[in-house]
């Protein structure tokens, strides 16, 4: 048995925040928590303030929260996730060094035979690398006036068959699957996604607030990047956005990068949906990189400034977000630190069904686990063992 123990951290989980704490770790998962000193020996003794500093010596420095998990994403470092194995570990070796301990890998709108290939290819990557989560099928099954950076012209209405197709091609890895729920058979795709076992979500859609609660009773449970892509909110059109905020079953996505969200919309989301809110990156290959030409899938994107747009239309097109900068993001907009935490770890957690093992950091949960300094920059990450 291989132990690990971090002590004398400010722990942050399961929206709560103990000081002078610590966890100790077995075989990679969560064995033992208390405070002070009164902990057993392990075979490696992290001491949190030697790492991430005390501050300004008021104790508010060393951090330790759970890994950070993010359930849409698409590259990184200059690797995009649609270009196959090579460049999925890529693009997670700069999330992974940014906090993000698991991810889901998302896919953008491609050829349904490209889409059965690559989802495939995901099932058999995640026999090997314990931090990919599955993937995430943004499109083909997207509203063509709301495409953003996806390719219109393959944009399809969600036939049974073609979406069934892409289910079994992930062999059961498929975790979340963005819908469009007005397009006909809309409703009807999003009970086979939920039939199937994986998280439906409403996004890149024309839908107004009934259509949205119609799709919700259907099963969808996770709103693609609030506010992007959908129609906003009107005092007499509250759309989806309202929608979902209004409705405890449903889960927010939010591009905390100060870009897709201004900070005001930020702090908004998270009063408005409390426990309710994913920081996501929607992170494209230029995350981590360099400004310049990219492609996301079959959109050629320009980055300026760090902000990723497509050259034919100008649409934002994905983020150079990482969740630790995500987490900073919301903290200055307002966001208690505790909320912001919990966004980035036990809610995407439980929104596409992990949450019995991930995101938390108690007795029985997996080792991923994040060290803070004061100011939120990641000082260690640790990935724990495999979800069984």
């Amino acid at each position: 048995m291989t132990t690990t123990l971090i002590h004398s951290a400010r722990l942050i989980t399961d929206g709560v925040e103990t000081a002078d704490a610590w966890v100790r770790f077995e075989d990679g998962e969560v064995a033992e928590t208390g405070v002070g000193a009164d902990w057993a020996d392990a075979d490696t003794v992290i001491d949190a303030i030697a790492i991430a500093g005390d501050g300004d010596g008021d104790g508010d420095g060393a951090i330790l929260t759970p890994g950070f998990i993010d359930i849409h994403g698409h590259g990184g470092a200059g690797a995009s996730f649609d270009d196959g194995t090579d460049a999925i570990r890529t693009a997670r070796e700069l999330h992974r060094a940014h906090g993000t301990t698991r991810a889901v890998v998302s896919l953008v709108t491609a050829p349904l035979d490209d889409l059965a290939r690559r989802v495939g290819e995901i099932a058999d990557l995640m026999t090997t690398d314990a931090d990919i989560l599955g993937s995430h099928l943004e499109g083909p099954f997207l509203d063509p006036g709301h495409h953003g950076a996806h390719e219109p012209s393959l944009l399809l209405e969600p036939a049974a068959a073609d979406l069934q197709r892409l289910l079994d091609a992930g062999r059961g890895t498929v975790r979340q699957v963005t819908i469009a729920p007005e397009l006909p058979g809309g409703l009807e795709a999003i009970r086979l996604i939920v039939a199937s076992g994986a998280a439906a979500a409403v996004g890149h859609t024309n839908a107004d607030a009934a259509t949205a609660l119609a799709a919700f009773d259907a099963g969808a449970t996770v709103l693609t990047h609030a506010f992007n892509a959908m129609p906003g909110i009107h005092h007499r059109a509250p759309g989806p956005v309202l929608a979902a905020a209004a409705d405890r079953r449903v889960v927010l996505e939010a591009i905390a990068d100060n870009v897709h969200l201004d900070p005001h919309v930020i702090k908004l989301i998270f009063d408005a949906a409390p426990g309710r809110v994913a920081l996501v990156t929607d992170a494209m290959a230029a995350a981590g990189s360099a400004d310049g030409s990219y492609d996301l899938g079959a959109v050629k994107v320009t980055v300026t400034d760090g902000i990723a747009r497509a050259d034919d239309t100008g649409s934002i097109a994905g983020s150079t977000l990482t969740q630790d900068v995500a987490l900073q993001r919301a903290v200055g907009a307002g966001v208690p630190l505790v909320e912001a935490v919990r966004a980035l770890t036990q809610t995407p957690a439980a929104a596409i069904g992990l949450g019995a093992r991930l995101g938390r950091l108690t007795r029985g949960h997996i080792g991923d686990a994040v060290l803070l300094d004061a100011h939120l920059r990641v000082m260690h990450v640790q990935t724990g063992a495999r979800i069984a």
